[in-house]
């Protein structure tokens, strides 16, 4: 039962990470269900809890990384060439730029605040709930008054500080780092589908860096996985890592002729949902 619990997390990671509506909400409220009224203690340790989500943040790392291959080699070359003949005229240099200056503020955000999310935030379905209903109107929003007319190739200085600082906020559970992302980008007057592929490519640091520091964490003390542990995480990772990248072909292409408004109903039936539930004493908040 365990490994089939790793497999669904990590389907449902692999979607809800790029699509806008919380995968870190998402695995919350789907282990809360676990827990309450399946019964599947997929993991009692709230640190292996913190690592089996990073676990499946790999996964979707990967999804990134197989997916935006060609982008991620043109960048780096991009980036690289940048100290040789500046920035100047060449929107791959800028963009490798605005991504790295992009990721600055969440890269912060994590570091000092990595204390009061796992101590105070996590675990807490009622503020997931509350959160997916706040920000689900903030994109809606950004989807209703956003101009949709620059492409990525347009994105400034200013657009990256700001879609950056928004990916800040997404370490709550509940705001969505596509969902706050792709926000900030419609609110700066760019389409859909820019928006939201920028907000991939400048989450693959952030969840690359991530992912890395559990893993070197893992491979020194082997032993802090529980009996079984490990084929748990590979389903985990393998699910999210496959999921995640049909999600991201098929989501882009949606964009392409599509609102974002069924997203946004998503998210707030949900939060309400979770909300009428502790209401009548059938969650815990």
């Amino acid at each position: 039962m365990a490994l089939i619990a790793a497999a669904i997390l990590g389907i449902v990671q692999g979607l809800t990470e790029f699509l806008p509506i919380s995968s870190s909400g998402h695995l919350i409220l789907l282990r809360a269900a676990f827990e309450r009224g399946l019964d599947w203690k997929l993991l009692d340790d709230a640190g292996l809890n913190t690592m089996f989500d990073v676990a499946l943040h790999a996964g979707t790392f990967l999804a990134l990384v197989v997916y935006f291959s060609q982008d991620i080699v043109r960048l780096l070359r991009a980036f690289a060439a940048s100290f040789r003949g500046g920035l100047a005229g060449d929107a791959e240099r800028r963009l490798a730029w605005l991504i790295l200056i992009g990721t600055v503020p969440a890269a912060l955000a994590g570091m000092t605040g990595e204390e009061l999310i796992e101590g105070h935030l996590r675990e807490r379905p009622l503020l997931v709930a509350a959160l997916l209903i706040v920000f689900g109107l903030v994109l809606w929003l950004a989807e209703w008054r956003g101009k949709k007319r620059r492409e990525m190739s347009q994105t400034s200085w200013w657009d990256g500080i700001l879609v950056g600082a928004a990916q800040a906020t997404a370490l709550a559970p509940g705001v969505s780092r596509s969902g706050i992302t792709i926000t900030m980008g419609l609110a700066l007057g760019m389409t859909r589908e820019s928006a939201a592929r920028f907000s991939f490519l400048l989450s693959i640091p952030i969840v690359g860096g991530t992912a890395a520091y559990s893993l070197l964490r893992l491979l020194r003390d082997p032993s802090i996985l529980p009996p079984g542990g490990a084929a748990m995480f590979a389903v985990g990772t393998i699910s999210a890592a496959l999921s995640g990248y049909l999600c991201i072909r098929y989501f882009l292409r949606y964009l392409q002729t599509r609102a974002l408004t069924p997203f946004i109903i998503y998210r707030l039936l949900v939060g309400g949902g979770v909300i009428a539930l502790a209401a009548f004493g059938l969650a815990v908040g």
